[in-house]
C-alpha cells in the first residue's frame, strides 16, 4: 500500500470538506464550537501556506483521498502551533495514516520553529487520543486560552524539544 502524503491543492477542496464534516457528524462533532463547522472547512486549500507557516495535508491512495490534517499558529503566536482537523474517513483507519499525517505536520511545526503543539477533540475520539498520546502529547486541564472550539472535552499539548545538540 503506498500512501501518498502531499500539500492540499483547491481541486480538493471539497472533498476534504466533505471527509471533514462527514468525520466530524459521526463523532457528534456538529454546530458551533467544533472544527467541522469553522468557515475555512470550505476551503481549506486558501488557509493554509507555508508563508505562513501552516500547512494542510490530504493522504491517498490511488487518487483517493482517505484523510486529512494541518497545522497552523495557534492565535499567531511564533511559539505554539495547533493540530488541526486531522480527520481519516473509516475505512483507512488502522492503517497508520494517522500517525503518518500527524508526524508529518508535527516535523513541519519543528521546521517552522515552534516550541509546542496544541490540540482539542472528543472524548469520542479514542483511537485519536491514543494517537496523540503515543507521539508525545500530554492531557490538559482545561483549554488554552483563546480556543475557539469550545465544544471540544480533551486537550492536550506537547512540547517539542529543545535540545540543540551543542
Amino acid at each position: 500500500m503506498n500512501i501518498l502524503i502531499k500539500p492540499i491543492v483547491a481541486e480538493q477542496d471539497s472533498e476534504v470538506a466533505l471527509i471533514i464534516k462527514t468525520v466530524g457528524k459521526e463523532f457528534g462533532a456538529i454546530g458551533e464550537g467544533f472544527g467541522p463547522s469553522d468557515p475555512e472547512v470550505e476551503q481549506m486549500s486558501q488557509h493554509y501556506h507555508y508563508n505562513n507557516k501552516s500547512i494542510y495535508l490530504v493522504a491517498s491512495l490511488d487518487g483517493k483521498i482517505l484523510g486529512c490534517g494541518g497545522v497552523a499558529s495557534f492565535n499567531e503566536s511564533e511559539d505554539t502551533c495547533e493540530l488541526r482537523k486531522l480527520f481519516l474517513l473509516p475505512e483507512s483507519r488502522g492503517l497508520g495514516i494517522g500517525m503518518q499525517l500527524t508526524q508529518a505536520c508535527l516535523e513541519f511545526a519543528e521546521d517552522m520553529g515552534f516550541k509546542q503543539c496544541y490540540l482539542d477533540t472528543l472524548t469520542s475520539m479514542t483511537a485519536a487520543i491514543k494517537l496523540y498520546e503515543k507521539v508525545g502529547f500530554e492531557h490538559l486541564n482545561q483549554p488554552l486560552d483563546g480556543t475557539i472550539h469550545g465544544g471540544c472535552d480533551v486537550w492536550m499539548l506537547k512540547k517539542f524539544s529543545t535540545d540543540s545538540g551543542c
